[in-house]
């Protein structure tokens, strides 16, 4: 019984630390780009109706 309970709880640990692992490297891979590419369309975007205003009002 001690050898199941000690091969159980490193199995455990063992696929908690990958799932980790694959979310962590899912976040980095897809996430973030997306999250980067999204804040430069709104920073764009931004830029772009700053300077139509600024076309306009002089």
């Amino acid at each position: 019984m001690k050898h199941f309970t000690k091969g159980f709880l490193f199995g455990v640990i063992a696929t908690a630390s990958a799932v980790a692992g694959a979310v962590f490297s899912f976040k980095k891979k897809v996430v973030e780009p997306i999250e980067d590419q999204e804040a430069r369309f709104e920073e764009n975007r931004k830029r772009a109706n700053r300077k139509s205003h600024a076309a306009h009002h002089n």
